[in-house]
């Protein structure tokens, strides 16, 4: 593996880009540099933007730079994946002082092996203690957790990080997860590796974005998650699943449920139908 310098990537937001930021979550300054100013920043990040990635399921344009996350989802009405989610977060810190890392994770590193390592990123940020900073696994934390071993609870939903093989450390989310588990390293990042797989996820037709609309929003009690034409609507103690059944409905959920302003969505409409008919052949 080799070590690549977070400065490869420009993760500071200006000052006016900082404000706007904080606007949009609606965070008021100061902000104070400590685990509660970072949790008030992390809850309220998640509750603002909506975890998609309809860029690789359209085909659409995207970059794996926090400038380019800023543009989408800040001074547009978007979200993100965990490149754009985590990058601005990481961007933001970054900006207003707090200690933080890219780091490169691995979705899923336990059945794909080392391929997977660069299909993730995700954040340590250096407060007493190393604490992980994870806004773009979509389903899982909303508030920092020590880099340590053991489990623990949010909002009902329970998690871990246990040791993986060579060194690595494994997130593993709550049961009802979409991504079951992520791996990471507390001291490795590599932007040549997330940028290449950044890259392939956007464009193979093996990738499982490419494949498959996802798009979610965490809620007070935990979220709503739409894949294809499924709507399910996730607690600790329930999962109920309704489904979309034409371009406007698809539109009106968008706009109401994910706080999304999507062009054209009756394209998108199309092609999960072209999806099902593929699946049903």
């Amino acid at each position: 593996m080799t070590h690549a310098p977070s400065h490869e990537i420009e993760m500071s937001l200006t000052a006016g880009q900082l404000d706007a930021y904080l606007a949009r979550i609606r965070v008021d300054r100061p902000v104070s540099l400590d685990l509660q100013g970072l949790s008030k920043l992390h809850r309220a990040h998640l509750m603002t933007f909506t975890w998609e990635a309809l860029d690789a399921f359209m085909g659409w344009p995207s970059s794996i730079t926090p400038a380019s996350a800023f543009a989408k989802m800040v001074e547009g009405r978007r979200g993100g994946w965990c490149y754009e989610m985590n990058g601005l977060f990481g961007a933001a810190l970054d900006a207003l002082g707090f200690r933080v890392t890219r780091l490169c994770g691995a979705v899923d590193r336990e059945r794909l092996g080392n391929i997977s390592i660069g299909n993730h990123l995700t954040l340590r940020v250096n407060l007493d203690r190393p604490y992980l900073a994870e806004v773009g696994v979509a389903d899982a934390i909303v508030e920092p957790v020590p880099i340590a071993v053991g489990t623990f609870s949010q909002r009902g939903f329970n998690f871990s990080i246990m040791p993986a093989e060579d060194g690595w450390l494994r997130f593993n989310n709550h049961v009802h997860g979409i991504a079951h588990s992520f791996d990471f390293r507390a001291d490795y990042s590599c932007e040549a590796a997330m940028a290449a797989t950044h890259s392939w996820l956007m464009r193979d037709p093996g990738s499982p974005f490419t494949n498959a609309l996802a798009v979610l929003r965490h809620t007070a009690d935990g979220y709503v998650a739409l894949q294809n034409d499924c709507l399910r609507t996730v607690t600790p103690g329930s999962v109920r699943e309704h489904r979309i059944t034409s371009a406007d409905h698809l539109a009106d959920t968008f706009e109401t449920v994910f706080d999304l302003e999507i062009p054209r969505p009756e394209r998108i409409w199309d092609k999960v139908l072209a999806i099902g008919r593929d699946k049903a052949a």
